[in-house]
């Protein structure tokens, strides 16, 4: 070990990483450029070990054996930015971004670039900032948790990109799909700050990305960005009704909807007679035991963003 470089790990997904994306050319220039920073570089699969928490644990424990303790970067999409980012809050070592999502919302509100080689710069060249992160329970979520027709959405999404390729279109037309076929009505109770109301909804989302929640034109897009829980609930369930929804989701203009009400707290908590419910949480279906209590915890995750990057 050369106690004078500094330690970077990068976890990657093997099934969204370089080797799947086939940019094995680009690994090698990033592994060079890296080198060049004065990183010392181990790379790490994410299912190496048995979870995510082992395979933490062994990452940081290599970084804290360094004076400069380094960066740890979550090369993909938002599920492996999540897993990484759960176990980094509150953590003095900050995270590295390199975005090989569809959407890379986190790496785009951050002003990281999407290009893959210039996003690795930023890492070493960088400023840590501090970002909030949302809970849901033991979970957290960088960019959205939702329940109802999202994650029907996701299920449809993922038979569409295993067929199809991964193209942003997929997450439009796999809605409509689901809009034709399944439409199911959640029966809940929402707290919102103590003040409890019933609902009966198709979709409940809860926002965490102010990028993403203003490119749906939401007005709560500012309340993420505060560092309050953020949240839409559809007030409606028949198919025209969803429809209009969509559509207005595709154009961009969520708020427009008909029976769409957005709403943010500090403190929020779902309740349901089912003991469990189906979330998904940055793109990843689970589930998870009834009641739901969200919150943020502010400014609980280092990343490294270019230096004329705005604080979030």
């Amino acid at each position: 070990m050369n106690m004078s470089l500094k330690p970077l790990s990068m976890i990657y997904n093997e099934k969204s990483g370089f080797h799947a994306s086939k940019n094995d050319q680009i690994y090698e220039q990033l592994m060079t450029l890296w080198t060049e920073q004065g990183f010392e570089i181990q790379v790490f699969d994410i299912a190496s070990e048995a979870s995510i928490e082992v395979l933490m644990q062994k990452v940081v424990s290599r970084h804290q054996q360094y004076t400069d303790h380094g960066v740890i970067v979550a090369a993909g999409g938002d599920g492996t930015l999540n897993a990484v980012a759960s176990q980094l809050l509150n953590q003095e070592i900050p995270m590295g971004i390199l975005p090989l999502g569809t959407f890379n919302y986190v790496a785009r509100v951050l002003n990281i670039p999407l290009d893959l080689l210039e996003a690795a710069k930023i890492v070493g060249t960088g400023e840590a900032r501090a970002s909030h992160v949302a809970r849901i329970n033991d979970h957290i979520y960088l960019n959205n948790a939702s329940l109802g027709l999202y994650p029907l959405f996701i299920k449809k999404r993922e038979l569409y990109n295993q067929k199809f390729g991964r193209f942003p279109l997929h997450a439009y037309t796999s809605g409509l799909d689901v809009l034709i076929r399944d439409r199911k009505e959640l029966k809940l109770e929402l707290e919102v700050d103590g003040t409890k109301y019933p609902v009966k909804t198709p979709l409940l989302f809860f926002g965490n990305n102010q990028l993403q929640l203003e490119e749906m034109k939401l007005k709560i897009a500012k309340c993420a960005e505060l560092g309050e829980v953020a949240g839409v609930i559809l007030a409606k369930s028949d198919k025209a009704t969803l429809f209009k929804t969509l559509f207005q989701l595709i154009r961009g203009n969520l708020e427009k909807a008909a029976d769409v009400y957005s709403f943010s707290g500090e403190q929020v908590a779902v309740y349901s007679k089912k003991s469990s419910l189906t979330i998904a949480i940055d793109g990843e279906l689970m589930e998870i035991k009834t009641p739901l209590h969200f919150s943020v915890a502010k400014n609980a995750l280092k990343i490294m963003v270019p230096y004329d990057s705005a604080s979030v």
